[in-house]
């Protein structure tokens, strides 16, 4: 597909996604929702770019003309469009985000009517629509069929409570100290609100968004300020949202991040002592470290991998019957709270854990030996396939004959290849890991 990435639609705002784009990938979707259209309503929201009106109010446009009604909320996390789409009862919801990209970026992310993230299949739908304006313009409306749009800035409250539930009732954050940094995104209002109405003395950073400002040195994409502002302040914890605020990185006592594998093995094991992880399974990715399937495995728990991204977790986690899962990055899915990863209910979960286990957070979260992992970015002209390359079977076949794991993939949103190698031997790796990305240097630059 070439609209569709890895998670919705992304680019440079005003570039690849322009207000002629935007509306006419708009008026796609319409189209495609009102086959299944209950209540002939989509919910809107968005973070904090300023690119977010422009393409909002082309999202309006596409929407209204093919007949749909159109609810706007302003800017809220992506986990609380999923869950207002379907506790208000929209056809459907959209966001306006690009996550943790810089300012300049933008994107649009799908869910149904139940807020879940579209599937490929419903993707690709929506991308043929949009390939063919002739059958668009069918489904125009006229007269009375026209949409109309309103906004709501009261809903903020029902996403609050949801949140708040999802920590358990005996538990308080009374006397814990935690710096919260908001990326200067979506959960600028949402985040310490919830985390001063559940007892914590909260210290905030990037709540000032400006429309520029969004993941520029702050958030989980640049978590020194956090670490910092922890150890300044002393600190129980600290955790970092991303724009969007679907993503968590926590920063312990010390000012240091805990790992994405370390979290997702220490809130697993977390689960299963409350009999709370439904069949004993967890998902993760691909580039989750084996160092923790080892460690779930000692716990009895059944891991599963999924390709890369929060919704392919999601999916897999629905097919074995998980309730958990998460990506390394700090994407973390507890789906009896939520229908996508949400930075919020994972550092209530995080805290929870925390004051049960009655350790500090550095501590309570070392709880496994991980295995040097290699990664690295490497931009290129041209995606070409991989089995298309020569030479790339004996490159395979040659790190595994050293004991390695290797993952090799194209970026979804970018002209990025991604490469990880992952073995027992740190010298060995990183030897490999630059014979790897000279390779396909050759190869692809």
């Amino acid at each position: 597909m070439e609209l569709f990435g890895t998670d919705g639609v992304r680019g440079l705002a005003g570039g690849k996604l322009n207000a002629f784009t935007v509306m006419r990938l708009a008026m796609a979707a319409g189209v495609h929702f009102r086959k299944k259209a209950k209540t002939n309503r989509i919910l809107v929201g968005k973070d904090t770019r300023r690119s977010g009106y422009m393409i909002e109010n082309a999202l309006v446009s596409g929407l209204t003309a093919v007949g749909y009604d159109v609810v706007q909320i302003g800017p809220m996390p992506t986990p609380a469009i999923a869950f207002l789409t379907e506790n208000m009862r929209c056809d459907a919801g959209i966001m306006i985000t690009a996550s943790h990209n810089p300012f300049y970026d933008n994107g649009i992310k799908f869910f149904d009517a139940l807020g879940t993230k579209l599937d490929q299949a419903d993707e690709e739908k929506i991308e043929a629509l949009f390939a063919n304006p002739e059958e668009i313009e069918e489904h125009f409306a006229t007269k009375k069929a026209i949409g109309q749009s309103k906004r709501i800035d009261d809903v903020i409250g029902r996403y609050i409570v949801l949140i708040k539930n999802s920590f358990p009732r005996e538990l308080s954050l009374t006397g814990m100290r935690i710096v919260v940094d908001c990326a200067n995104g979506a959960a600028y209002q949402v985040a310490p609100t919830v985390f001063q109405e559940l007892g914590a003395e909260v210290i905030v950073l990037g709540n000032k968004p400006d429309g520029f400002n969004i993941n520029t040195n702050c958030g989980a994409m640049h978590p020194e300020l956090l670490a910092e502002k922890v150890i300044e302040t002393r600190a129980d914890v600290g955790i970092a949202l991303d724009g969007d605020a679907d993503r968590l990185v926590l920063v312990d006592e010390r000012g240091e991040v805990v790992d994405g594998d370390k979290l997702l093995g220490a809130l697993a094991v977390y689960l299963k002592s409350h009999n709370k992880l439904a069949n004993s399974k967890a998902v993760v990715t691909v580039m989750s470290n084996q160092g923790l399937a080892e460690y779930l495995g000692r716990h009895g728990i059944t891991l599963y991998r999924s390709d890369v991204g929060d919704k392919h977790v999601l999916e897999v986690m629905k097919r074995e019957g998980a309730n958990f899962g998460g990506e390394q990055s700090g994407h973390v899915i507890f789906s009896d709270f939520a229908k996508t990863g949400d930075g919020l209910v994972s550092a209530l979960q995080a805290f929870a854990y925390i004051i049960e286990s009655n350790q500090r957070a550095s501590k309570a979260f070392d709880v496994f030996e991980l295995y040097p992992q290699e990664q690295k970015n490497l931009e290129i002209s041209v995606k070409r396939p991989l089995d298309e390359i020569d030479g790339v079977a004996e490159l395979f076949a040659k790190i595994e004959s050293l004991g390695m794991r290797h993952l090799v993939r194209y970026s979804g949103t970018e002209n990025v290849m991604r490469i990880l190698l992952e073995g027992k031997e740190k010298k060995t790796l990183h030897a490999m890991m630059n014979e790897t990305v000279a390779f396909f240097k050759e190869a692809l630059v």
